[in-house]
């Protein structure tokens, strides 16, 4: 009953390019009392992380952020609502007891002009015929089929088990193909009849788009496959008449250097680390690169907003943990371990 309450709300109020990821696994879901309105969030070190935003109409959103955040202090905690977007930074920005921080940038298309985007990129439009010319065809798959299909979940394997960190979650879970979630979109890459890679996008109701959430491959999949996989999904949503997708956020994106240059101090200090090595771990700059070469009508900044005066190095060490599942120091420590593996063997 909470998961189909939880459903019914996003279909409604669902805002946020995160608002459906609050259905995946591992997330526990908070209702409002007051208002219809429903948190996704995690625990983590103190602080409950909340998947973007609470899912409410916006008229409520300062009142539900109000009472969540009182549901946190009872329980000894504060809150940090992490891939918050605009809508929630303006709402909580005369609110004094909060910190803002980026973390990087979605990119964002209107698929109604993609056709027009391609017909004017000579490159990427050469990338896609080569790729269909090596007998790449992309099928749209029924979400009750693609949740228990066994190639998706060899491609699944063989991506995962070829990053070198472990599989990530909260905000960025794998594996979120199931049943209870019918609204997802899939489609299909294949080769000769085998399915190479896979496409997973999710509904943004309140705002007539899609996040794209996941693009698998297998080593199988010739160069452009996963452009296809894109250009097949912008197009369905044309036709279905929605305004807008994204491929959700880039960590540290250069589109943000602005913004980011406003973060703390101790923060930038650590975000140019990362950029500058940890790169060998989470591939930041190829995303950034992916996305920034199919054009994006632009990039919009995401932010982490905290109940705290100043954002704290806790509060990111929870995000740290969130998403890697485990505490971030052992996840480095296993992905310096994978990568020692991949030098001593390749």
């Amino acid at each position: 009953m909470p998961l189909a309450l939880a459903r019914e709300l996003v279909l409604s109020y669902g805002w946020n390019s995160t608002c459906y990821q609050i259905l995946n696994p591992g997330i526990e879901h908070w209702f409002s009392s007051l208002r219809r309105g429903v948190a996704g969030y995690t625990r983590r070190h103190g602080v409950l992380l909340v998947a973007g935003a609470p899912v409410c109409a916006l008229e409520s959103l300062r009142e539900v952020c109000r009472e969540f955040e009182g549901f946190a202090r009872r329980q000894g905690c504060h809150v940090c609502y992490v891939c918050a977007e605009e809508r929630l930074r303006a709402v909580l920005a005369s609110v004094p007891g909060y910190s803002v921080v980026t973390l990087g940038a979605q990119p964002v298309w209107d698929p109604n002009a993609w056709e027009h985007l391609i017909y004017g990129h000579a490159s990427l439009r050469a990338q896609l015929s080569r790729c269909r010319n090596k007998e790449v065809r992309v099928e749209l798959l029924e979400p009750d089929d693609a949740a228990s299909n066994p190639e998706l979940r060899r491609i699944l394997g063989e991506w995962l088990r070829g990053r070198p960190l472990p599989p990530m979650h909260f905000l960025v879970e794998p594996d979120i193909l199931n049943e209870s979630t019918p609204e997802r979109v899939v489609f299909v890459a294949r080769r000769h009849g085998d399915a190479v890679a896979y496409l997973v996008a999710s509904p943004i109701a309140a705002r007539r788009g899609y996040l794209v959430e996941l693009l698998a491959r297998s080593s199988a999949a010739p160069n452009g496959t996963s452009e296809l996989l894109v250009d097949a999904a912008m197009r369905r949503f044309a036709e279905s008449r929605s305004t807008r997708v994204t491929l959700g956020l880039v960590a540290l994106a250069h589109a943000a250097d602005g913004a980011i240059g406003q973060n703390p101090f101790w923060l930038r200090l650590a975000m140019r680390y990362a950029r500058l090595h940890a790169n060998r771990f989470y591939n930041f700059r190829g995303l950034e690169q992916f996305r920034a070469k199919m054009a994006p009508r632009q990039w919009e900044p995401v932010y982490a907003i905290s109940s705290e005066k100043h954002f704290s190095p806790r509060t990111l060490y929870g995000i740290g943990a969130a998403f890697a599942g485990i505490p971030p120091w052992r996840a480095i420590g296993l992905g310096i371990a994978n990568a020692v593996r991949q030098e001593i063997l390749g």
